[in-house]
């Protein structure tokens, strides 16, 4: 870890167009995650920046979904990436979590830009294999936001800005560096594993998002002395977050959209 700390730094810390408050896979645990009712509750809620997760389906549709199987939040049983996206897009994605939200459905990738860039929410995507997939995912899912933020204006004056892509996969975040390397990238970590900040510099990575409870004031310093964005996950404590933000961190990722950050303006 010192030894990497040692090492040449990126470049000077690029422009950035987030928030401070980030609602966890749209609108945290008041909706079904990584729904298009998620993320329109979370709008509501006052936030303008959300983080969610994108795999694919078998026959290659980007699509939201955080686990590997369906079980945990659909009807549906069995691995989501060996399914193609028409039998994917019948599956009740709504109503683990409440009858309100029953039929609500799995969220295509190109729907949510739909929803998002017109009004100006800004995204969070975790590229989220399917295992044994990394690298194709990673690739496919740049392609995807290219094509579909291109499609809005990005990369031109005036034009939105690009997603942050993150990952805890390396391999997926290479493949995507190698696919669009203008793309914005940041290195997801749980765990500060040896030569984890090499591998971040190696991926051209802009930002670092950790696990909250990794985060010290000493290694904040260090990671935005390095040229690091840095951001957090998944910070659900008023306390924690307001010492983090004191410290220089750059975004809070929350599940407490209706008490945190936007949400508690909202309700004051």
């Amino acid at each position: 870890m010192a030894a990497d700390l040692d090492a040449p730094t990126p470049n000077a810390m690029p422009a950035w167009p987030w928030p401070r408050w980030i609602a966890h896979r749209g609108a945290g645990k008041l909706a079904p995650e990584n729904t298009l009712a998620a993320f329109e509750l979370g709008w509501r809620h006052g936030w303008r920046a959300f983080e969610c997760d994108v795999k694919l389906s078998a026959d290659g549709v980007p699509f939201l979904l955080h686990d590997a199987t369906l079980q945990r939040t659909t009807n549906g049983h069995g691995v989501a990436g060996e399914q193609a996206w028409d039998a994917l897009a019948r599956l009740d994605a709504g109503g683990w979590h409440s009858p309100a939200f029953a039929g609500e459905p799995l969220l295509r990738l190109d729907r949510l830009v739909a929803w998002a860039l017109p009004r100006g929410a800004l995204l969070n995507l975790e590229i989220k294999p399917t295992p044994g997939t990394e690298a194709a995912t990673g690739a496919a899912v740049a392609q995807a936001v290219d094509a579909l933020w291109r499609d809005h204006g990005a990369g031109t004056p005036g034009g939105p800005p690009w997603p942050l892509l993150t990952s805890f996969q390396p391999a997926a975040l290479q493949a995507a560096q190698a696919t669009c390397p203008h793309l914005p990238r940041g290195l997801l970590l749980d765990t500060l594993w040896p030569g984890c900040w090499a591998v971040a510099r190696s991926l051209g990575c802009v930002a670092v998002v950790l696990n909250h409870r990794l985060w010290t004031r000493t290694l904040l310093q260090q990671q935005r002395a390095a040229g690091y964005r840095t951001l957090a996950y998944t910070v659900n404590h008023a306390r924690r977050a307001e010492q983090l933000l004191r410290w220089g961190l750059d975004a809070v990722i929350s599940d407490r959209i209706d008490a945190l950050g936007p949400g508690a303006s909202a309700a004051g």
